[in-house]
């Protein structure tokens, strides 16, 4: 999937289906002069249903589709025929999904499971035949109930990424290198900032056949959670994340300040996040020796577990991977 394809927004207006009509209809047949009512019921009107799916992790489907209209539901008839149900409209989306009301901003429900089913809109009621209305003193009803109008709104479709493992660092930590040495993910690495534009998913295979998944979130910078950058639209990502890797890179002028900076943004969008597990991770620590490591181990700070790693030159990568799945586990 390219950068390009990656939506983790998206506002749609749905409807769903009227109700159908009862029917008026009056009993006619031969030798049968008054059969009295039997008008049938109106079908009910379509619904409108967000579905998960685990094949997809984008938006980017409803991109080009945002109205979604519901069928109405059928007519009812004579000798009691209920109209047809009109046809459910499903809306897929990946796992991780949270529905808004656009007016109130209200959270609907999310979708966290594949299949899993929720009904944005339901379709209205289909209206009752005359037959319901017979009684011993109005025996042949000539009215029967029009069908419940359908129901409309705007809603904001929102992803919220699931994965193990999130990597948090500035632009240029080497998140992007990390996750390609680690996984099979191909994300676009270069030496400017801001390289990454979307998150990017990898699965890292661990012994015995196991695995987990890390998610490379583009670089947040100081100011993040207030709009600068591009961190601001992607710390959401990192909440459903159960362990936070912090990236920084061994060359960088004060490893604590740049950890505090990174802490501080989180805190301030959402203060539940420091209570998720958190790893430090040294990166491009093939330039040091052992003298250096013992300098820069005095900037660390002390509440954190830490590793010295180096993507280019596969220093310390099994040890990480080992560390992190000792905290998923």
């Amino acid at each position: 999937m390219t950068e390009g394809n990656f939506v983790d927004y998206i506002k749609i207006y749905a409807s769903s289906g009227k109700g159908g009509r009862g029917s008026a209809h009056l009993h006619r047949e031969k030798y049968i002069t008054k059969g009295g009512p039997d008008g049938g019921d109106g079908g009910r009107g379509g619904h409108i249903i967000i579905r998960g799916n685990k094949n997809m992790w984008t938006l980017f489907h409803m991109k080009f589709k945002k109205h979604f209209r519901a069928e109405q539901g059928g007519d009812g008839s004579k000798s009691r025929s209920t109209g047809k149900d009109g046809d459910d409209i499903y809306i897929d989306v990946p796992l991780g999904t949270i529905i808004r009301d656009s007016e109130t901003n209200d959270i609907l429900f999310e979708i966290t499971e594949d299949a899993q089913e929720k009904i944005l809109l339901e379709g209205g009621m289909g209206g009752r035949g005359n037959w319901h209305f017979k009684s011993p003193t109005n025996q042949t009803p000539r009215y029967a109930q029009p069908g419940v109008d359908g129901k409309e709104g705007w809603f904001q479709i929102e992803l919220k990424i699931l994965a193990d493992v999130g990597l948090v660092g500035f632009p240029n930590a080497g998140k992007s290198t990390l996750l390609s040495v680690i996984t099979a993910a191909k994300p676009k690495i270069a030496d400017y900032a801001f390289t990454t534009l979307k998150p990017n998913l990898g699965i890292v295979e661990y012994r015995d056949f196991q695995s987990f998944v890390v998610a490379d979130i583009p670089g947040i910078i100081e100011g993040a959670a207030e709009g600068k950058g591009l961190g601001h639209r992607f710390l959401r990502h990192i909440e459903r994340n159960s362990t936070l890797l912090f990236l920084i890179p061994a060359d960088s002028d004060d490893i604590a300040k740049e950890y505090e900076i990174l802490l501080n943004e989180l805190k301030k969008h959402n203060p539940e996040l420091l209570d998720k597990q958190r790893l430090l991770a040294i990166s491009k620590s093939d330039m040091l020796d052992d003298e250096l490591k013992e300098e820069l181990e005095k900037e660390i700070p002390e509440n954190i577990p830490y590793l010295f790693i180096s993507s280019v030159a596969q220093l310390g990568l099994t040890e990480l991977k080992d560390k992190l799945w000792q905290m998923l586990n």
